[in-house]
């Protein structure tokens, strides 16, 4: 049984939010851990989202319930993140059974983001499956589920305008921004991070037309990112100054401490206010000094967190002329859904699901409807088997068996599929057993003897 615990934008806090993606990288093997029916976990963290998708077997540890299988899921999320288990049960949203299938697809495809059709989401779920190999707590039925939502948002994206050009949250962050910037080809930018939402920043930045862009690192990354971007590196030495002379900082990194705060712009003030003053001291006093822009701190700026956990402290805003652009208020700004593309999307995402559904209950089937076939083929196989010792010598008898076979398995394997996408797959199961005698753990046929005994009647009439 797959079921999804889901917290959002919609639906949580985002400090809880935050909490729950910051540990989210152990929160999988903690889960499988915690009840003998979780089976497997797959856990999507991003910036508005915190979802865990589960695959249980009850029948094997839990009888019909769920429930207890999904206390303990959310008892160990809670362990890892720090937080009550009964905050997050009132908190998590629940989706089981054929609606799983469809909350991630839509999640994949950007119609559950801030912003609709958001691009970045497609990626982190497949990710997500990748840790969830490399920890080992992906089943059969979580690798369909998670290679089939990457499947439809990719035929969402294709097939409809929702994930087109200036749709994701880097993106919307700058549209944003626009009515504080007056012209990006004048603009000092400091970019602080060199993961994918930096090289997403940076292309951004470009295509508005930002050409002074330079790069720091806290994990000392950013040479090799500004090589290969051709923008310039920050030394750590200089970053105090550096943020403090840029109009707009973008921070985008995934350390879980605060990287700009109300201490560094003061400090880079400062430093840039020193500097210049020894410049004008030494300089002749015929001669007026111009400082370069960089090293002139900013009248006003911009800085926008990207980040989760936060990149920025609040403390920023206590800092003349600074203001802050984070997760939490582009949240409140993001536009409306284009409804046509939406549409369309959303009728993508439910065909798949409905697909995805139906094989996923035919699978279910699966295991009886081998155990009647070969129930059946092993009757015909020693039916052949007297008639080739009675002299079947032209193969008339074996052929008119075969096909005699055929049509007798025509019906129950139709049926079979009409059973299992109407949800009654356990009403065929038992038909089977009850006019065969045919179960998935033990089919009647055993034997070719047995199966001749069986068939004794059959015998005369072939």
């Amino acid at each position: 049984m797959l079921i999804c615990l889901t917290a959002s934008h919609k639906n949580a806090e985002f400090d809880m939010l935050e909490r729950l993606s910051a540990n989210a990288e152990t929160a999988a093997t903690r889960i499988v851990d915690g009840h003998d029916a979780l089976q497997g976990a797959v856990v999507v963290a991003t910036c508005n989202r915190f979802e865990a998708y589960l695959d249980l077997d009850l029948d094997a540890h839990s009888g019909d319930s769920p429930v207890p299988a999904v206390h303990e899921a959310i008892r160990a999320v809670g362990t890892v993140a720090g937080l009550e288990p009964d905050e997050l049960r009132t908190t998590f949203g629940f989706v089981h059974g054929n609606a799983v299938a469809g909350h991630l697809f839509a999640v994949a495809s950007g119609l559950e983001s801030v912003v609709i059709g958001e691009g970045e989401i497609a990626g982190q779920v497949r990710r997500s499956l990748e840790r969830a190999r490399a920890e080992g707590t992906t089943t059969p039925d979580l690798e369909r589920l998670f290679q089939r939502a990457s499947q439809t948002s990719r035929r969402v994206k294709n097939e409809t305008g929702i994930g087109g050009e200036g749709r994701s949250l880097v993106r919307l962050a700058l549209d944003l921004a626009e009515s504080r910037i007056t012209d990006w080809a004048g603009t000092r930018v400091l970019l602080v991070g060199t993961g994918r939402f930096a090289g997403a920043s940076l292309a951004a930045l470009r295509d508005r037309g930002a050409s002074d862009v330079r790069v720091y690192s806290p994990s000392g990354r950013a040479s090799r990112f500004a090589a290969n971007h051709s923008i310039e590196a920050v030394a750590k030495a200089d970053y105090a100054a550096a943020a403090a002379s840029a109009d707009v900082i973008v921070t985008c990194t995934t350390v879980e401490h605060h990287v700009v705060d109300r201490a560094l712009i003061e400090a880079g003030r400062a430093e840039l206010g020193a500097s210049g003053a020894s410049a004008a001291v030494s300089a002749p006093a015929a001669i007026t000094t111009v400082p370069e822009p960089s090293s002139t701190p900013a009248a006003r700026q911009l800085v926008i967190d990207l980040g989760l956990p936060r990149n920025v402290s609040p403390d920023v805003t206590l800092v003349s002329g600074v203001e802050l652009l984070d997760l939490e208020t582009i949240r409140i700004h993001a536009p409306l859904e284009e409804l046509g593309a939406t549409d369309a999307a959303r009728e993508i995402v439910g065909q798949a699901a409905r697909v995805f559904g139906e094989t996923r209950e035919e699978l279910d089937v699966a295991p009886a409807v081998v155990a009647l076939r070969r129930h059946v083929f092993d009757i015909l196989d020693a039916e052949i088997a007297r008639a080739q010792a009675r002299g079947d010598d032209d193969g008339r008898t074996e052929a008119a068996l075969r096909h005699m076979a055929g049509v007798l398995l025509h019906t129950p394997m139709v049926r079979s599929r009409e059973h299992a996408r109407a949800g009654e797959q356990r009403a065929w199961v038992d038909g089977v057993a009850a006019v065969f005698g045919v179960t998935p753990d033990a089919p009647a046929a055993s034997s070719a003897d047995a199966a001749g005994e069986r068939a004794t009647g059959g015998a005369a009439s072939a």
